[in-house]
């Protein structure tokens, strides 16, 4: 079943739809409830992305901004960083600052840590 969404209105009238559907519960939907369910939720992502524009355009683009979205999400400060990576409270500013490379210390740190992916950090070295 395909379904696409070309208009505000479609997509408001599709919403609805979407909302009743879930309102329903999961274990409340037939099978085939369930398949348009998924099909109209995938056709609304796709509008909002490609037409709203709601699609999440913040990722990280530096080791930097990385670390700084991990602290925010384990609620940790520069110093509970410092302290868990077992570096100086100096260091891990001047390197969240730009005043100083991270070197492998650290980046081994934000690996174990915050659990930064590897290949995130490979590549952005």
């Amino acid at each position: 079943m395909k379904y696409k969404i070309l208009s505000k209105k479609e997509y408001h009238q599709t919403m609805i739809e979407v909302y009743d559907l879930m309102n329903k519960g999961e274990e409340n939907l037939s099978s085939k409830e369930l398949a348009e369910l998924s099909v109209m939720a995938e056709a609304a992502e796709k509008y909002e992305n490609e037409v709203l524009g709601l699609h999440p355009s913040n990722q990280p683009e530096t080791i930097i901004e990385m670390v700084e979205k991990k602290m925010y999400e384990k609620k940790l400060t520069q110093s509970s960083l410092a302290e868990t990576l077992g570096l100086s409270k100096s260091k891990v500013s001047e390197i969240l600052n730009g005043k100083r490379k991270p070197d492998l210390a650290f980046l081994k740190g934000i690996y174990k840590v915050l659990g930064v992916d590897a290949d995130f950090i490979l590549n952005h070295c």
